[in-house]
């Protein structure tokens, strides 16, 4: 095809993503069930910070042989004792400030590295501490009791009951919300079962899942705390505080996340050019789709093809399934498969629908029916870190997968993760990751909509929440929340035989256009082969090929 024909390909993808197309509905950033306001709690991180002064900013080189990014971190030092604002708000980041002595092996620099945070957290112990005595005296030992044993699943929070209230109603002003989640954290971390306790009473009186984004933040990741101190992960995991909404209210919940956050459509639209171009003279393609979830990104991928200079290439489309996007279709992949042919049939596409019924991780080469003479192109949206690796059983599906489609010989594939580390980190670390990212994410959603708009406060805490509190509460293999940096997936796909596939200016463009729509603190960067798309200083997602 020609480099006009090339261009006029990907633009029709683009301009998909600024017209309505029927019957599009979204798939959710992540999944959660509601919890009870003002009773959940749990914040932190140690993110990948990206430096975002402009849009043309150069990046620090990403080193490919690490899970590691080189962005710096434009933050003031360590948490701030006088705000309760997010780590990305307009005053600056709040997070924890990289280690400028950080190893080789932590390029991008922790934030539990250095003294700031023995530092921040000897103050917090001693305003606790002032805290205590001046509700119980000066012969309190409650800060320093650690007589509860943390293996026991018991914490009879007997001296916090008998607390002052209306005193320590007083001096929560005082305190910094995230300085306490970060402390009850590292109490429950060492098994201080009695400070963890008296700390889960404060922050019920500084969260609200109705708050700033770091009090709706502190409410998840406090239930996350709680479900962990007593040993409840896996049960509230799966129910957290009531019934899974019905089909149809989940569906609404994941269209306002989709509405009001570009995280899909980023997705969506990168991987959408890049396939694009990739199969631009082939005339049969085949689609394996690892969470195909709606079916809605292929859409805008079929009308764009639709308008393929000499007619539309066949399209055969797999779609492999998972339980949240079947409860919230409200039936299985028969469902996409309907929706996508009657869609394809309006585009005059000839279209083909193979499901799987069965997750990925139980996939086989035999069940995706690859034929000869068709190009196989393999996409991984913000799925493969839900695949168990190394660290978690010897199966590693992780690596299975990526060794298994590179025996298909596609044309290309693609790969879109969320940008964050906590596949293997210690609970402690996973804990101040998983407050730095969300921390960035809950402000980026509530720039969109009111403070008290309640659809944005439902899609919250159904499609986020759940997955805060996995993090959090869970191990093992009940911990599907395991996110890894862009460097760590590099290693991976080139230790499966991949090598990068280069992304042209075109998915930069694409991109960017998309942004248009959004607060204009989202930015994008292509660094090293990759789209970042990132929340003030914060990189939140990564868009990569690979062949």
């Amino acid at each position: 095809m020609q480099t006009s024909q090339k261009h006029q390909s990907a633009a029709s993808v683009q301009r998909m993503y600024h017209q309505p197309v029927q019957g599009i509905e979204p798939r959710c950033l992540s999944h959660v069930q509601i919890l009870d306001n003002n009773i959940c709690s749990d914040v932190s991180s140690q993110g990948t910070n990206m430096s975002f002064q402009t849009y043309k900013e150069q990046f620090y080189t990403l080193d490919s042989s690490t899970a590691t990014t080189g962005f710096s971190h434009d933050s003031p030092s360590a948490v701030s004792i006088s705000s309760n604002r997010s780590t990305f708000s307009p005053q600056g980041s709040q997070s924890y400030q990289s280690d400028p002595h950080h190893s080789p092996d932590n390029a991008y620099g922790s934030p539990m590295s250095g003294s700031s945070i023995v530092d921040e957290g000897n103050e917090l112990r001693n305003k606790l501490r002032e805290l205590e005595i001046s509700l119980l005296g000066p012969e309190s030992d409650i800060i320093d009791s650690c007589s509860c044993c943390f293996k026991s699943g018991t914490h009879q929070d007997t001296s916090a009951a008998s607390w002052n209230w209306d005193q320590l109603m007083e001096m929560i002003p005082r305190l910094d919300l995230k300085q306490v989640l970060i402390f009850c954290a590292q109490a429950v971390s060492d098994g201080d079962i009695s400070t963890a306790a008296g700390l889960m009473h404060v922050l019920e009186q500084m969260v609200s899942v109705s708050g700033e984004p770091i009090e709706r933040l502190g409410a998840y990741m406090l239930e996350g705390l709680r479900a962990r101190l007593e040993f409840s992960g896996s049960k509230i995991y799966k129910a957290l505080k009531c019934e899974q909404p019905v089909s149809s209210e989940l569906m609404s919940y994941m269209s306002v996340l989709f509405q009001i956050c570009p995280y899909w459509k980023f997705a969506y639209m990168s991987a959408n050019v890049v396939i694009g171009e990739a199969v631009e003279n082939e005339h049969i393609i085949h689609i394996i789709d690892f969470q195909i979830a709606q079916g809605t990104q292929w859409m805008f991928l079929l009308h764009a093809l639709a308008k393929r200079p000499g007619g539309s290439p066949l399209v055969r489309i797999t779609g492999i399934d998972d339980s949240q996007s079947t409860h919230a279709r409200g039936g299985g992949l028969d469902i996409v498969g309907k929706r996508l042919s009657e869609f394809a049939a309006s585009c005059n596409v000839p279209f083909e629908f193979h499901d799987t019924a069965m997750t990925a991780c139980e996939v086989e080469r035999q069940h995706l029916r690859v034929q000869p003479g068709e190009a196989v192109v393999v996409n991984f949206p913000f799925v493969l870190h839900h695949m168990p690796d190394e660290s978690v059983s010897t199966e590693n599906h992780r690596d299975r997968l990526l060794r298994l489609v590179k025996s298909l010989s596609p044309k290309v594939v693609t790969l879109v993760e969320q940008e964050s580390k906590t596949n293997t980190s210690p609970f402690f670390h996973r804990f101040l990751e998983t407050l730095d990212y969300y921390s960035a994410m809950f402000e980026s959603i509530d720039v969109a909509r009111p403070r008290d708009d309640k659809q944005r406060i439902s899609a919250e805490q159904h499609c986020v929440a759940r997955d805060i509190v996995n993090m959090i509460a869970c191990e093992g293999i009940e911990r599907v929340e395991r996110h890894e940096l862009l460097g760590k997936w590099r290693s991976r796909f080139m230790m499966a035989g991949f090598t990068p596939y280069r992304l042209s200016p075109l998915v930069t463009n694409a991109v960017r256009d998309v942004l248009k729509d959004y607060d204009s603190n989202y930015r994008v960067e292509e660094n090293d082969g990759a789209l970042y798309l990132g929340w003030r200083n914060r990189a939140m997602a990564t868009s990569s090929a690979w062949k």
